[in-house]
């Protein structure tokens, strides 16, 4: 049985941290209002200099030293962002070129907040078929970058920052190995009006702003999270019962409240970082993933399941055995 097992984590946050208080000096907002409905306190903000790849290659360098090997090691890295260095080229081949990996597989993913479930369910299954042996997967984000800084139900809730792992093919034929175990992705277009980016290069030839309707977003995230967490434990021949740490989607601690009591799982079991990351997007997942590696929450053996739900809309959980 060949799995991809997560072999080390690395994540990097900007240096500038900014508090509810600071960002009410040019916002017409309170702390207060924020915590209240979001549970944020803090968020990192890219400054110059700060990029989507500079933060990716930062994590990805800690998640290979994580997992003791040289970077000519990787022979795949997927990058899931919604916010590239440029256009193209996909920002995995600059992350590529900046680890000084001569020739691998290199490319992005778009999922928006989902995006990290989408790049390793990619790379998952591209390791299961034989095809690569040690994959790079990344989710990095400058969501500063596209927010409208006049739109307070929007701005106060978004940050910066990126995570990765690095997954390697393992065989054993013990059913209990680490590794992953099972993937469920899922997508529906017809939402795309409550959470986008009102520009882009083939219509408005603009980058654009963030836009979201941030009620109906909340009631499709509480119930798509949780049936895709039953999803894929059941596709794992599990339950909820098993599992020892949700790392969820940093978007709000109310959805991560709601989707919890949803699954009947004890609060003590999710990892919760959005108090002092905020909403990062794609490097949500991965983000908390090596805060609670590092902070020595998760360790080997634990069964942790992780999930997300972004724009679009775009959805996904998977099952590991750490």
């Amino acid at each position: 049985m060949r799995r991809s097992v997560i072999a080390g984590t690395g994540s990097a946050l900007p240096k500038r941290r900014v508090s509810n208080a600071e960002l009410a000096e040019r916002v017409d907002t309170t702390d207060e209002w924020i915590v209240e409905r979001t549970g944020i306190r803090f968020r990192h903000i890219a400054e110059e200099g700060e990029t989507t790849s500079s933060l990716a290659i930062e994590a990805a360098s800690k998640a290979i030293a994580a997992a003791g090997l040289e970077a000519d090691a990787i022979d795949l890295i997927v990058l899931a962002t919604a916010t590239p260095d440029q256009t193209f080229p996909a920002t995995a081949t600059t992350v590529q070129a900046a680890l000084g990996i001569n020739d691998c597989v290199a490319f992005d993913v778009a999922a928006v907040c989902s995006g990290f479930l989408y790049a390793v369910q990619v790379a998952d299954s591209m390791i299961r078929a034989g095809a690569h042996q040690r994959a790079l997967v990344i989710g990095a984000e400058t969501f500063s970058r596209i927010l409208d800084w006049e739109d307070r139900a929007t701005c106060v809730l978004f940050g910066d920052g990126a995570g990765a792992v690095v997954l390697e093919a393992r065989v054993s034929e013990d059913a209990d190995a680490p590794g992953i175990l099972a993937t469920k992705l899922h997508a529906d277009g017809r939402h795309n009006g409550l959470l986008y980016v009102d520009g882009g290069p083939s219509t408005t030839g603009t980058v654009g702003k963030l836009r979201m309707k941030g009620r109906e977003v909340f009631r499709h995230a509480v119930v798509n999270l949780a049936q895709v967490m039953e999803e894929s434990l059941g596709t794992a021949g599990l339950t909820s019962a098993d599992v020892d740490w949700v790392v969820p989607h940093q978007a709000n601690a109310r959805i991560l409240e709601a989707t919890a009591r949803k699954l009947g799982l004890a609060p003590e079991k999710v990892v919760v970082t959005v108090d002092q990351h905020a909403n990062t997007s794609a490097a949500s997942v991965p983000l908390a993933l090596d805060t609670a590696v590092r902070d020595g929450r998760i360790r080997r053996g634990d069964l942790i399941v992780l999930e997300a739900m972004g724009g679009g809309f775009t959805w996904g959980a998977a099952v590991v055995r750490f």
